[in-house]
């Protein structure tokens, strides 16, 4: 009975969770009118189907929203991996006065969010002239608190007497950190990534903040703009199409990695 009781509390939290997705999409494939026919979910059709998504895709240059959201994450991951992998290194492995601090601070730096420095970041970034760039949208992300503490905490179980024999057949610090430990850290690699990618994919805040031009949109920023422009008023299933197209690349990521992710999330929990 227990078994069942838990089984059956489970399906429901997850209908609870998928009935938003699933009201998504059934919506982006009906008609107008059946949206308002007051039937939980609204009958599809293949030609309002067509009609929705090709209304998404030619209103509002949505392609280009998702090729520049999958710009910026990729730079940021790429960077933030660049520098937090060897931070996280020297704060596992590498005795030094003051580690302790600098640990200290990366774990209060996980305390902070984006909107306390906000106001400094955008008037440096207005400085610079570097609103409505793509280097708005990713320098203020390229040191990840998060992906330090991960990585250290990976790094510190790796084993010392593979680095001492690594050091005493010429390696560096920095190629033991891109050729011994990275490849090793895969798992808390590709946890991070999918947490990266996520969370600065579906970012509204940031881009809302420096981006005005709208060929420099990112997919919410852009999907906002497109509701607030007019373009989809008396066609919520355009809307909802475009919010389709724009979800599904997290969802197939997401579940590509979720074993990587469960994983290295376990393994910095350690």
């Amino acid at each position: 009975m227990s078994r069942a009781l838990g089984t059956a509390v489970l399906l429901l939290a997850a209908v609870l969770v998928l009935l938003p997705f699933v009201y998504m999409i059934a919506v982006s494939l009906a008609p107008a009118g059946a949206l308002w026919s007051g039937s939980l979910l609204p009958r599809p059709g293949l030609a309002a189907a067509r009609d929705n998504y090709a209304f998404a895709l030619t209103q509002v240059p949505l392609l280009r929203y998702m090729a520049n959201g999958a710009f910026v994450c990729g730079m940021i991951l790429l960077l933030q991996v660049l520098i937090a992998a060897p931070a996280g290194y020297a704060l596992a492995k590498l005795p030094f006065r003051g580690r302790g601090v600098l640990f200290g601070a990366v774990i209060l730096a996980l305390m902070i969010p984006i909107q306390v420095p906000a106001i400094p970041l955008y008037v440096g970034l207005a400085y610079a002239g570097l609103l409505n760039t793509y280097t708005a949208l990713i320098l203020p992300f390229v040191i990840s608190a998060f992906a330090i503490f991960l990585f250290r905490q990976f790094f510190a179980s790796y084993p010392d007497e593979v680095l001492d024999a690594a050091r005493l057949d010429g390696f560096s610090e920095l190629a033991i950190v891109w050729r011994l430990m990275l490849p090793a850290a895969w798992p808390a690699v590709a946890a991070f990534a999918t947490i990266s990618v996520i969370a600065h994919w579906n970012d509204l805040y940031w881009p809302l903040v420096v981006i005005t031009d709208t060929d420099m949109m990112t997919p919410p920023l852009g999907l906002a703009a497109f509701r607030s422009s007019g373009e989809s008023t008396g066609n919520p299933g355009a809307l909802m199409a475009g919010g389709v197209m724009v979800t599904a690349p997290l969802v197939i990521g997401f579940a590509f990695f979720q074993r990587h992710l469960i994983r290295g999330l376990g393994i910095g929990a350690t």
